[in-house]
């Protein structure tokens, strides 16, 4: 923690050097360097080149429908949907901040999915023959998949880091994603289909993490853009309800054809249903009134679908998936309300989005979720050649047993911990260097520093913030009461 702290007072000295990197630049060099190494590394599989009618006859396929595009394109688009437009519309809650919640947002997934082809190809999907990567349609929702935990992190530090910043997050992210992915996946042999431990446990601590070591002590200088209004609330539930309609794809775009697809949609449908009651549920108790708070039914109503992603394909049972969202509404919804305000005061971290409630908590439950369901499949349940089948029981793990896969999960959920609060920690210390062009206390959360506006939004009289992801909303009202009287 000193080494921590003396870097952290390294960088927050005064700012004289004129050095610093632009945005056209780093895009610039950035697309050049993918052209060049997409040229020597990338090529089509065999289900996507031409030499697929050859293909066809070898292995005695007997149409084209049997190519994989007609099973995963319906997924693919749906998680395309997800980065794209979910995503980025549910972090249109800031009054000031849509435009760069929806731009950086586009910006950084379609830097990322290029980097995750290759880095993720390296690990999983290259030809030792040729030395090259070959990409299908399952490559293209993995890079995705990839992208999706960067986007998380960009949750933790929305509206507070330059676009600059964005892009090193998400380079040195999908990293340390594709290297952790490779570890839980293939060498410790546990199975994650929706990302549960992968995806959302690393991008959620990962972004908490950044958000720790650029931590801004005097944040509260933007305190009055740091709310919602009405509309950017609404725009904010658009995202939500993306996220919601196509999570059931998103849990099963890449499990096994069949029953194990199945099954994950049916139980991320049920984990996503019970969640949206038990957050209204949670949210009108322990808010005045009874009322209903926003910032939860945006994001608490969506941790069902994290949590169950780990056990989606597992027979986990429709009533086990209620039990799962049932869970989750109420410990993400609770989050939200005291365990954000006291990371901020206490802890230093600033969570803008909240990710901690809704992608790092239920994560590590659906981690935990699946490691129990894991070690309590049996014969009996899955029958021989299903529990083979689900949990990929084959080649040097065939003599594997269902208790030791479910340490095998828990050990999965350790490893994607370790690398988002480490790596977020490494990111951090390089974010912190005076070179990125962030912007200063007094204008986070504002569109104005990065983006032309409309004029006459150029400047705008202070507007009540009624509705904030990290402070409770009834604290807000009653200093806005004690301001008037």
């Amino acid at each position: 923690m000193g080494c921590v702290q003396s870097f952290r007072e390294f960088c927050d000295r005064p700012k004289n050097s004129n050095v610093r990197l632009s945005l056209p630049a780093v895009c610039i060099v950035w697309q050049t360097a993918m052209i060049i190494l997409f040229g020597v590394f990338i090529r089509y599989d065999e289900e996507s080149d031409t030499h697929w009618i050859e293909h066809r006859k070898t292995k005695n396929i007997s149409s084209d429908i049997e190519n994989d595009f007609y099973f995963r394109y319906p997924s693919f688009q749906d998680v395309h949907v997800m980065i794209f437009v979910g995503f980025g519309f549910l972090m249109t809650f800031l009054k000031r901040y849509s435009f760069g919640a929806v731009g950086f947002n586009f910006l950084i997934a379609a830097f990322g999915l290029q980097w995750a082809l290759l880095m993720q190809g390296w690990f999983h999907s290259l030809d030792y023959s040729d030395g090259k990567i070959k990409i299908g349609v399952e490559s293209l929702i993995n890079a995705d998949f990839c992208v999706a935990g960067c986007l998380i992190a960009y949750g933790a530090v929305l509206g507070k880091v330059s676009p600059v910043q964005l892009m090193v997050l998400t380079l040195f992210g999908i990293t340390l994603f594709a290297v952790e992915e490779y570890i839980i996946l293939s060498l410790i042999h546990a199975r994650d289909a929706g990302g549960s431990m992968v995806i959302h446990t690393f991008g959620g601590y990962y972004g908490l993490a950044i958000s720790w070591m650029l931590y801004r002590p005097n944040l509260n200088q933007s305190s009055r853009l740091q709310g919602s209004v009405y509309h950017s609330d609404v725009f904010a539930m658009i995202g939500t309800l993306f996220l919601w309609m196509f999570w059931p794809s998103f849990n099963s775009a890449i499990t096994d054809h069949g029953d194990g697809q199945h099954r994950a949609a049916i139980n991320t449908y049920l984990a996503l249903a019970s969640t949206v009651l038990t957050t209204v549920a949670v949210s009108s108790l322990f808010q005045k009134h009874g009322k209903l708070d926003m910032v939860h039914i945006q994001n608490s109503t969506l941790a069902g679908g994290v949590a169950v992603g780990t056990a989606a394909e597992f027979m986990l049972m429709p009533y086990g998936s209620l039990i799962v969202g049932f869970c989750c509404g109420i410990v993400s919804t609770l989050g939200y309300i005291y365990l954000t305000p006291f990371m901020e005061k206490y802890m230093k971290i600033q969570d803008t989005c909240g990710i901690h409630n809704l992608h790092a908590m239920p994560g590590v439950i659906g981690g935990i979720v699946g490691a129990i369901t894991a070690a309590a499949a049996s014969e009996s349940v899955y029958g021989r050649e299903g529990l083979i089948n689900t949990y990929d029981f084959e080649g040097d793990f065939k003599d594997m047993v269902p208790t030791r896969q479910g340490g095998h999960q828990a050990a999965g959920i350790c490893v994607a911990i370790c690398f988002g609060v480490g790596g977020g920690i490494f990111v951090g210390c390089i974010l912190r260097l005076p070179i990125w062009g962030d912007v200063a206390d007094d204008n986070c959360f504002d569109d104005e520093p990065y983006w032309e506006l409309p004029e006459d939004e150029e400047s705008i009289p202070p507007i009540l913030e009624y509705n904030n992801h990290m402070r409770n909303k009834d604290i807000v009202e009653s200093n806005f009461t004690v301001e008037q009287n």
